[in-house]
């Protein structure tokens, strides 16, 4: 018995002992955060980094560095073109920035594959043939379905809002509705574009038509992605012009009876397989934290996908080459990732969540640029108060620019479901009130990018994701 209860003892003390070492081994690698460190302690810390933030500004508003993000962005854009998810050319975007990235000497260059729509917009026209003969400029929305191959001829009813077609449902049976809502914002005018189909189907419409989400036009259609909902007919959807929309409006205000006949060719086809690409800049101290810094690499099948979203992409690899060329390494590690198939909905970022979450406590913060990179203002933000106060003495660090604003609400279709999972997130906040003058159009080309506007851009993406990533401790949740 001695013996025995000898053993246990043992036994029991091994226990102890392995429980003590795997909790030992908990605390070294759970991520620190500032929740008890005062803020003044942390404002000293931080302000300690005015020297690196201005030569990070320096070499890319000043020096070797300067033009470079734009200069690469149009080299991209001008080679590749647009690049709408499940096409050719997003294949051949997705390669040639691996194979740029690699170049650029950044570590961890790498894909991650995902699963995205491939829409197909094929051949498509519309054409008012009463009460004069007129070519509609048109672009059908991604996720339509097509016409019959005939096409569809139809009398016309316009409406101005939702509420104007409930009204008048009655008469929208076998007709094309036509929206023409004044443009509000875009984040409230959008759901015409969205949602237009579906609910002209409800009353029976055969085809819709939605002014183009913009506040200013040259006979530009403007294209994006809209949704079916469940149980409701598909009809085929396109957007016409602001100008066309409002003349039809001032037609049949005047008792004048309008046909269309619209073509369209669109289908789509199975998922296929792509790619999140991938670049990295090591952690010298906790590689296994990160800071995440991100655009989406596919765009609209128009223009060049310049300003939506290849400055995003652009700024998001200049930030790496900047902190590389200067020879830092933070304590994280700094991760580029340009998402694929944000356009349908953010499907690659979706995917890359599932991927990744079982590891969210290790986000210290992710950022998306896609709203245009044009002359920065600041950045806007989501988090704890507490790490509100940290980013608010960041961003002084870019006093010397005059960007030093920040923003109530982080938002990026990419980044939001980390957001709403308790990372701190931040976007990119510029003078874009152009944007959507080109967004998802025709002109977004290189003519809307300005090579000092994303030199700034470039340096407060550099300043804010290298100083986070060094920090002592991570941002508070």
């Amino acid at each position: 018995m001695t013996g025995n209860k000898s053993m246990c003892l043992n036994s029991i003390s091994q226990v102890l002992l392995t429980l003590l070492i795997l909790h030992c081994l908990q605390c070294h690698s759970r991520p620190h955060s500032y929740d008890s460190k005062p803020l003044s302690e942390i404002s000293k810390e931080i302000f300690k980094y005015s020297d690196i933030a201005q030569r990070i500004i320096n070499l890319a508003v000043h020096g070797k560095a300067q033009n470079r993000s734009y200069e690469r962005l149009a080299e991209f854009t001008d080679t590749i073109g647009n690049r709408v998810s499940g096409s050719k050319n997003l294949d051949l975007a997705i390669k040639y920035m691996y194979n740029a990235l690699t170049q650029d000497r950044l570590e961890n260059v790498h894909l991650e594959q995902v699963k995205i729509p491939h829409w197909v917009r094929g051949e498509e026209s519309a054409v008012m043939l009463l009460p004069r003969n007129h070519t509609l400029a048109i672009l059908g929305l991604g996720s339509s379905v097509g016409t019959p191959p005939g096409g569809i001829e139809a009398e016309v009813m316009v409406v101005e809002s939702f509420e104007e077609l409930q009204k008048r449902a009655s008469e929208a049976k076998g007709k094309i509705v036509v929206y023409n809502q004044p443009f509000v914002s875009y984040g409230e005018t959008v759901a015409y574009r969205a949602s237009g189909a579906s609910e002209a189907a409800k009353a029976g419409a055969v085809a819709s038509l939605i002014r183009s989400v913009t506040p200013f036009s040259i006979n530009s259609p403007h294209t994006g992605w809209q949704w079916y909902q469940p149980g409701v007919p598909q009809i085929p959807t396109a957007c016409i012009t602001v100008e066309d929309a409002q003349m039809m409006a001032r037609m049949v205000r005047r008792g004048q009876r309008i046909v269309v006949r619209l073509t369209m060719g669109a289908q789509t086809l199975p998922d296929v397989d792509s790619y999140n690409t991938v670049a990295e800049i090591t952690g010298s101290k906790h590689p296994e934290q990160v800071v995440l810094l991100s655009g989406h690499l596919d765009s609209w099948d128009v223009g060049q996908g310049a300003m939506d979203d290849g400055g995003g992409v652009a700024i998001s690899w200049e930030a790496l080459s900047l902190i590389r060329d200067l020879g830092l390494r933070p304590k994280r590690t700094l991760r580029t990732v340009l998402w694929s198939a944000e356009e349908p909905g953010g499907v690659g970022a979706a995917q890359y969540f599932q991927q990744h979450k079982a590891n969210i406590s290790n986000f210290d913060l992710v950022m998306e640029s896609d709203l245009g990179t044009f002359s920065p203002l600041g950045l806007q933000f989501t988090g704890s108060d507490k790490a509100r106060g940290i980013m608010k003495e960041l961003m002084k660090l870019l006093a010397p620019i005059n960007v030093t604003s920040l923003e109530e609400h982080g938002e990026g279709t990419d980044i939001n479901m980390w957001m709403k999972a308790g990372v701190p997130g931040a976007s990119l906040h510029t003078a874009d009130q152009r944007y959507f003058w080109f967004h998802h159009s025709d002109g977004d080309t290189m003519s809307v990018q300005n090579p000092e506007e994303m030199n700034l851009c470039s340096a407060v993406w550099a300043v804010v994701a290298y100083v986070v990533a060094d920090l002592e401790e991570m941002l508070p949740r």
